[in-house]
């Protein structure tokens, strides 16, 4: 990493490792996590589903095996993803011959007063490692609220993540300009917290997931 000596923030450096993750010969045998926030949660939605179940739902499986786990947890910020999935994620992994991670985080960096650089840096940090570990990585922006002083400082998180993915090679889902104005998202939120979606809303979620390189991440037939 490097340190702006105007600012004294601190970036990640230009590292890209490689994206191209290696489909194991044979029968698949996929292990899926998905680590973040109350969003990855689910928490809001009344069938307990989220966009997590959801998604994986609708997971076109042909020849290969999965098994998912959702390491969601409410409150948690960047810095607690990052050092919490390196021992949450490899006892689900065990004995699985592909791993799969998939990070969702970002509006707990808001809330908790999180510099953008420290968000940037902190998802850097994650699918550095997981490159570097032979780990395939997915990465979901942070969603809109009703509050547009939490949204202009959430737009600029979305797009420093879509920018650290794309210097990666990752796929990312830019959730929060899809949704950004979208009338079944906004009355969705205005029915519960005006942060956290209900079912709808998870259901805008999920669509935009599967919609955005899902199946050609995980290499299935769709």
């Amino acid at each position: 990493m490097s340190t702006d000596a105007t600012t004294g923030t601190t970036t990640d450096i230009e590292y890209t490792p490689s994206a191209h993750f290696q489909v194991t010969e044979g029968p698949r045998d996929i292990g899926l996590c998905f680590v973040g926030d109350g969003f990855v949660a689910g928490y809001g939605d009344p069938r307990a589903l989220g966009w997590v179940s959801r998604v994986v739902g609708r997971t076109a499986l042909e020849e290969a095996d999965l098994t998912s786990y959702n390491l969601g947890v409410r409150g948690s910020s960047s810095a607690d993803v990052m050092n919490r999935w390196r021992t949450e994620c490899p006892p689900r992994w065990e004995g699985r011959n592909e791993r799969r991670l998939v990070v969702g985080v970002g509006a707990e960096d808001v809330q908790q007063g999180v510099t953008t650089a420290r968000s940037r840096l902190n998802l850097a940090n994650v699918l550095d490692e997981a490159s570097s570990t032979g780990v395939g990585t997915f990465v979901v922006g942070p969603t809109p609220t009703l509050d547009s002083e939490v949204n202009a400082r959430l737009q600029v998180l979305a797009e420093a993540q879509s920018d650290v993915c794309a210097r990666r090679g990752v796929t990312f889902v830019d959730c929060f300009s899809a949704l950004q104005g979208h009338d079944q998202w906004q009355s969705d939120l205005a029915a519960g917290d005006t942060v956290h979606p209900g079912q709808a809303g998870y259901g805008l979620v999920a669509w935009l997931v599967l919609n955005g390189g899902w199946q050609d991440w995980l290499q299935l037939e769709s």
